[in-house]
């Protein structure tokens, strides 16, 4: 086990958390020390934001010990927290739209002159703050009048005016450009400077090596390597975050056949030069009928972005999708429905089922409008459908009516995919279908797929695991930072390849130490 540096501001060891049914956190560790900027960094379910919000108080932790600025601690809520001195910044900015921009700044703190708010104090001290980070707004006038860029400033600049000697940043920069980045991260230098601690948390790899003095990687909820970034290179920073080493991925891992072929030569998709803020900056990729394309990266790369953007659910800024040869105007998810696109989102237990619907209900979801005459649902053809599906996707379910919340996740999942198969969709995007399912029903969802890209259905497959990118896709576009960077296609697509391309270094450079996991863990 990690020793508790003599210079240790924080330090959180063993740390277990468990939810019903759900182990979120096992022995997890963070030191971090006085003066740093740490980065704390994994793919999504690592195990991060739990590990995050048992340190501010937001979560009780099961086991374990928080050791902050010398003494055992254990927050029973985020004023506590914050009361000891550690202030957070959360990727989703939680302000208050119609306060002022410097009533947010200095909320619950606000200066008083005879008992009431010194409004003029109030607004100096707001000002000057916001100053510092380079913003230059009337702070008088409503939070909710300004871009999301601006409202995650005044996050930072509230979190500042609390002179905290750790402040925790979740994803920060997520809305922000390139000019509010730089002002960030001069800020931070400047806590740093001043003696102050930061956590940061990205997915932005080129941020953390500018901004990071160290590292912690959490995978399934423990941490795998603590190190210094100046002697990790970003090839096995990559590899040990997703924990598929190149030398542990085997052929036959999966149940893709890899034998399915694009029908003919005509493009089904093509989307160019897609733009959507700051997370998404230039996506380009094609689809071919009977064609399984993987879209790779890490988490906050874009790929759910693009997937997003190509169904209507963001519009888009610039780009444009063509399906067939025939430009769309996508105004929303009922546009790509309509054109012939499905999507199976990642988040199925949010964006997906209806929990306390029946599995009948679920599946035919989308199908409502075309199965219904003068407003009235033909019931008759609606059980037939959902019969048929039940049977042909091997749903196991005790029937058409058992509530969809009861069955595994592999059958959830399963009668998602049924949802838009029973729409006869051209392309379907599916984003991580596996991930949450067990081995076995894993890979009967892949063999699904295999199958209906066997029958001329196109195929855009978002995963995070490598085993179904070599294995399942015919070409994978990688995407970095909201562009897609490279093309593999074939017999190029390999682990190797997939990771130099993710962390975006050259595949000949990757380094004799990203052979075996283990010896990246710290003892």
């Amino acid at each position: 086990m990690t020793q508790t540096s003599p210079t240790a501001l924080l330090d959180m060891q063993s740390i277990d958390k468990r939810f019903p049914g759900v182990l979120a956190l096992e022995g997890a560790r963070l030191t971090v020390n006085r003066g740093e900027v740490h980065a704390l960094i994994g793919q999504n379910g690592a195990g991060k934001s739990t590990l995050i919000k048992i340190l501010t108080g937001a979560y009780r932790r099961d086991g374990g010990t928080v050791h902050f600025e010398g003494r055992e601690v254990d927050f029973g809520s985020t004023a506590a927290a914050q009361k000891a001195g550690i202030a957070t910044i959360y990727q989703e900015v939680n302000l208050v739209g119609m306060r002022s921009v410097a009533e947010n700044v200095l909320l619950g703190r606000e200066p008083k002159r005879f008992g009431l708010i010194d409004w003029k104090a109030l607004n100096a001290r707001a000002t000057e703050l916001l100053i510092k980070l380079g913003v230059h707004i009337d702070v008088r006038e409503p939070l909710s009048g300004f871009s999301t860029a601006i409202q995650q400033m005044v996050a930072l600049a509230r979190a500042l005016s609390v002179r905290s000697s750790l402040v925790v940043m979740d994803e920060p920069t997520s809305s922000l450009d390139e000019r509010e980045v730089g002002m960030l991260f001069d800020t931070i230098r400047t806590l740093k400077a001043e003696g102050a601690s930061i956590v940061f948390v990205s997915h932005r790899l080129d941020e953390l090596y500018a901004v990071c003095d160290r590292v912690t990687i959490m995978r399934d909820g423990k941490t795998v390597l603590e190190r210094d970034l100046k002697v990790l290179s970003k090839l096995e920073l990559v590899s040990t975050m997703i924990g598929r080493e190149p030398g542990e991925v085997r052929l036959g891992q999966t149940g893709f056949s890899g034998q399915h072929t694009a029908r003919g030569g005509e493009v089904l998709l093509e989307a160019e030069g897609l733009q959507h803020g700051v997370r998404l900056q230039d996506a380009s990729l094609s689809v071919r009928p009977g064609e399984i394309v993987g879209l790779a990266g890490l988490l906050g790369s874009g790929r759910t972005e693009t997937a997003r953007a190509i169904f209507g659910v963001d519009s888009l800024e610039g780009g444009v999708v063509r399906l067939e040869g025939k430009t769309l105007n996508l105004r929303d998810p009922r546009d790509a429905i309509k054109a012939g696109i499905g999507l199976c989102s990642e988040d199925r237990k949010v964006e997906g089922i209806v929990p306390y619907l029946s599995v009948r209900e679920n599946l035919t979801l989308a199908l409502l409008p075309r199965l219904a005459q003068s407003g009235v649902i033909d019931e008759k053809r609606q059980l037939e459908l959902v019969e048929k599906f039940i049977e042909r996707l091997g749903i196991k379910t005790a029937g058409p009516e058992q509530p969809i919340r009861e069955l595994s996740g592999g059958n959830q999942q399963k009668v998602l995919l049924a949802r838009w198969l029973a729409m006869n969709p051209k392309l379907l995007i599916l984003d991580e279908p596996t991930r949450g399912i067990d081995v076995g029903a894993k890979a009967e969802i892949q063999r699904l797929i295999d199958e209906l890209a066997g029958e001329g259905l196109g195929v855009l497959m978002i995963s995070s695991e490598l085993e179904e990118m070599t294995e399942g896709a015919d070409r994978v576009i990688v995407m970095r930072d909201g562009r897609s960077v490279t093309t593999l296609e074939g017999a190029d697509i390999t682990a190797d390849a997939l990771i130099a391309a993710m962390a975006g270094g050259e595949l000949g450079s990757l380094p004799s130490s990203t052979q075996g996991g283990a010896t990246h863990a710290a003892n």
